[in-house]
Order: C-alpha cells, then sequence, then structure tokens
C-alpha cells in the first residue's frame, strides 16, 4: 500500500487503497498533506497533482472527516460553525478575530460534555462521544481554509481531559497549520488525572484550570465535578505542571452574579493561588447560556481584580467574543443558532 502519513483527516485507509489501486507513489499523499495545511478548499487546487487524480480523488474520498451544517458570524466578526461527524454528532467550533491580528480557533474535544457544569449550555446537552484527532483537526482546517490562524484554545464542547489521547494527537498536528503548541491551550474544569498526565506526557501546551471557586463547598454546588476532584488536588497538580512545564498556569474564573463575585472570595482566591506567581486569573464575564445564571457587574469584576491584585495576584478580564450568536464561553449547545 502507498505510505499515507496519518497526519490530515482524510480518510486514511480509503486514500491509501486509493493510491495503490491507481498506482500512484506514495509522496501524493504528502503533496495532499501540505496542501490541506495551507488551506485548500477542495483537491482542484492541487495543481502539482495531475488532473485526472484530482478528479478521481473528488469522487473517491472525502476532504473532511466533518459536515459543516450552519454557520454564523458576529458582529465583532466571530465566526461559529455548526458540524455533523459521519455519524451524525454535533459539535461547533469557533473562529474568533481580534484586533492586533491574532486568529484563534476554539476546539470541541467531545460531542457534548458528560460534566454537567450548572453554568454551561453545554452541559445541557445529550453526551455524545469522544472526537476522534482528525475531527478536532478538522475544526481548525475549516477556518484554515477561510484564513491563517495561529492560535488554538481546548475551550468548546467537552472536557479535553477525558480524551487526551485525540487531544495531544491534534496538538502535535497544528502546528503545520501554523499553530505553535507554545500558542494552543488546553482547559479543563479539574479533570485531575489528565493534568497529571500533561506534567510529563504530550506536547508541551499551555494548561488552563477552569476554577470558578475559592472553596470545595461552592466549587461542587456549580462544577459537579470537584465532588470526585477537590480544589486542593487540583491545585497540587497545577503547582506540578508548572514545575515540569515552566509555564505559568491559566486560571479561568467565570464571574457569575451572587454566587461567586464577592471581595471576601476574591480574598480566599488570592490566598488559595499565593503570590509566587505560579498562576495568572482570567476573570471570564458570564455569557447567557440558558441556565439560569446572571452576569457579574462591571463594578463588581473590576473590585473582583483589584482585590486579588492587592492579594499578589495577576488577573485580566477576558474580552468576550461572539456572544450574540451564543458564540462565546459557555455557550456552545450545538443550536441552530443565528443565520
Amino acid at each position: 500500500m502507498a505510505r499515507v502519513r496519518q497526519t490530515w483527516p482524510v480518510d486514511y485507509e480509503r486514500l491509501g487503497a486509493f493510491l495503490e489501486q491507481r498506482g500512484e507513489p506514495a509522496f501524493r499523499a504528502d503533496q495532499i498533506r501540505e496542501w490541506l495545511a495551507k488551506g485548500a478548499v477542495g483537491y482542484d487546487e492541487m495543481t502539482n497533482l495531475p488532473a485526472a487524480l484530482r478528479l478521481a480523488l473528488a469522487d473517491e474520498v472525502p476532504l473532511s472527516t466533518l459536515t459543516e451544517t450552519r454557520s454564523a458570524t458576529s458582529s465583532d466578526g466571530t465566526v461559529k460553525a455548526l458540524f455533523e461527524t459521519a455519524d451524525g454528532r454535533p459539535l461547533e467550533a469557533v473562529l474568533m478575530r481580534y484586533r492586533d491580528g491574532r486568529r484563534s480557533v476554539c476546539l470541541s474535544s467531545q460531542s457534548g460534555c458528560p460534566l454537567t457544569c450548572t453554568f454551561c449550555a453545554t452541559g445541557t446537552m445529550k453526551f455524545g462521544r469522544n472526537l476522534t484527532a482528525d475531527e478536532i483537526v478538522d475544526q481548525a482546517l475549516h477556518f484554515r481554509r477561510i484564513e491563517p490562524i495561529d492560535h488554538a484554545v481546548f475551550m468548546g464542547m467537552g472536557e479535553p481531559m477525558m480524551n487526551l489521547d485525540s487531544v495531544f494527537e491534534a496538538c502535535e498536528r497544528l502546528p503545520e497549520i501554523g499553530i505553535a503548541n507554545s500558542k494552543t491551550t488546553v482547559s479543563t474544569v479539574g479533570w485531575l488525572p489528565g493534568i497529571e498526565r500533561m506534567a510529563s506526557d504530550g506536547p508541551s501546551v499551555r494548561l488552563a484550570l477552569s476554577l470558578h471557586a475559592p472553596d470545595d463547598d461552592l466549587r461542587s454546588e456549580i462544577m459537579p465535578v470537584n465532588d470526585r476532584y477537590p480544589i486542593a488536588g487540583l491545585i497540587e497538580a497545577c503547582l506540578e505542571w508548572r514545575r515540569k512545564r515552566k509555564r505559568k498556569v491559566f486560571v479561568e474564573y467565570l464571574m457569575l452574579e451572587g454566587v461567586n463575585d464577592s471581595p471576601a472570595l476574591a480574598d480566599r482566591l488570592a490566598a488559595l493561588l499565593g503570590r509566587n506567581h505560579d498562576f495568572k486569573v482570567n476573570l471570564i464575564p458570564f455569557n447567557p447560556s440558558g441556565t439560569g445564571y446572571s452576569g457579574s457587574s462591571r463594578e463588581a469584576i473590576d473590585e473582583f481584580r483589584k482585590t486579588l491584585a492587592r492579594g499578589g495576584v495577576h488577573a485580566t478580564v477576558r474580552l468576550t467574543r461572539g456572544r450574540d450568536i451564543d458564540a462565546a464561553c459557555g455557550q456552545l449547545a450545538a443550536r441552530e443558532g443565528v443565520a
């Protein structure tokens, strides 16, 4: 069989068998891979392949593992795409455009999510399954066909740490598209075995912990996973990751009005994270998700940030992107959304 580098989301076995049947040289697979990395929309663009081969590939070997069923564009330029896998599983991914030129893709690792955080729209979906590395990379390639991309965050649907083999494989492929490991962030709601594994296994990407509360009682109320993996163990694992990977840990903190946004809780969070600059906190304005929560006021968020600063913890407020098309943090739920 012709050699097929398992790097890009085409049907590898099908492509290999097809190339072998035609008697094509092994380097044809590498040529296809290179074109996909450049953002090729179809085989017809792959001009260093014979014309007859391009036509035959278009008929016989699907270019993508995903089918886009709908897309929406926000007033701020954010693009959300709704996909289906070959077996009909829904998922969403997002392209975020920033004024400084960054183009970041928010990738899903599962169809739905089994962990049911109470503030997250994805948790209201029926959990489908883990996505394959091909299906993850295909989300990035979809947006690469629109324009060059240079950052990736695993903050879409699902818990990446429950699908680490596929996430690691996807991260190893992303640099060929233009996304370096140093520009890739894997976020977790606190799946401890995954954090521990990331300290010594897989590519050297960034780590983000979705914390959202500084004590176990409150965190368990809003994030049931905390009953299984309490805060102390998570912080210890993050510090071990920091020691081995030599990078700060990002702490995501969703600001929920009257729930976790008091100055007293900011003091407790600062005491939990310490003054040794191992953590950077991202305060996230809540985006409507149909889960019954309200977002903290700008004044409350600013006071929370100032309180953290007085406690020696660096914190910034995340810029919300795509809220008007349900593409912002916590809003992905594979609904039809905005046309």
